[in-house]
């Protein structure tokens, strides 16, 4: 039986800070918030207009799937739509972030996930939800067949590549500092092969910053990032300064997941002490804050967001 619609007027207890995955797509918020109430009709909107825009389609799904009622609500959608391939990797999502959770059996997600495939064979969002999982669960053979197969249908798909930049960035994490980590090769030829519009060219800050992360919860590194000199070095300047000088003649402002990318280069440009070209930054993103990488490696992250910010505006 689907879960009743939570009561109109009365909010949970809030943290002193929720951080929107929606980030500034309007659309997938009004969507989300009427999911919550049951109304399933209006992610079958979105999720039909979406079409075959990967980065935003799974942008989408995987937003809409953190509702807590998501894997009820889309089970009644399937119920009227069999055959919905928009239902079934919704569904696949949702049972995905619930075994994330620890309240699915991850061999229920993972059934879903290819269930959802085959009704979509082109569509690469089941395998971005297996990878999400074996990201967290699985052994590494099948992180990267899963990562190939998410490129196989969409090359250059945004969340997939961050998932492989956070998970190969663990690898050798007693090792202590290493520049010429696998997880440099990875994002610097990622960036090299993707188009010449695509945000994958801000993906070696993503895997510094991840890298960075490791190596501080391992303590071979400053926990405090701006006092970390794996910002500051020669090859770590030139990575900084090609993304940043990329931003600045970037076009495509319509990138479904690109405030994510503009918060880890702010990040970058403050561990830089960069301050005005941080400042540039965070004039984009504006309250569109993220976890990641604010939190690296253990820390609240929106009072960290909010102090780099208010110092590079100079509203501290």
């Amino acid at each position: 039986m689907s879960p009743p619609p939570p009561p109109l007027g009365r909010g949970r207890k809030r943290a002193a800070h929720a951080f929107d995955e929606a980030l500034d797509d309007a659309e997938l918020a009004a969507a989300r918030a009427a999911l919550a109430q049951g109304r399933w009709q209006t992610a079958r909107s979105l999720l039909a207009r979406t079409g075959d825009d990967w980065d935003r389609r799974g942008h989408r799904v995987t937003v809409l799937a953190q509702e807590p009622h998501c894997a009820p609500w889309t089970r009644d959608w399937l119920l009227a739509e069999p055959d919905s391939a928009d239902a079934a990797v919704l569904l696949a999502l949702a049972q995905v972030r619930r075994a994330l959770r620890g309240k699915e059996k991850p061999v229920r997600a993972r059934e879903s996930c290819h269930a959802a495939a085959e009704l979509a064979p082109a569509d690469p969002t089941p395998w971005l939800g297996l990878l999400m999982l074996e990201c967290a669960l699985g052994a590494e053979p099948e992180v990267r067949r899963l990562f190939a197969e998410v490129r196989a249908r969409y090359p250059d798909h945004h969340h997939a590549h961050h998932l492989m930049a956070a998970r190969l960035a663990e690898h050798r994490s007693g090792t202590g500092v290493d520049p010429l980590h696998e997880v440099y090769d990875f994002a610097n030829a990622a960036a090299e092969r993707a188009p010449a519009d695509s945000p994958l060219a801000i993906l070696p800050v993503v895997a510094h910053a991840e890298r960075y992360r490791v190596l501080a919860a391992a303590g071979h590194e400053p926990r405090d990032a701006t006092a970390s000199g794996h910002w500051t070095g020669r090859r770590a300047r030139q990575v900084m300064r090609a993304a940043f000088d990329w931003w600045l003649e970037w076009e495509q402002e319509g990138h479904p997941r690109r405030l994510i990318d503009l918060n880890f280069l702010a990040h970058a440009k403050v561990c830089e002490g960069r301050g005005a070209e941080a400042a540039a930054l965070f004039h984009r993103i504006g309250e569109h804050a993220t976890p990641s990488p604010w939190s690296y490696p253990d820390r609240d992250p929106y009072p960290a967001f909010r102090a780099a910010r208010d110092t590079a505006l100079g509203t501290a």
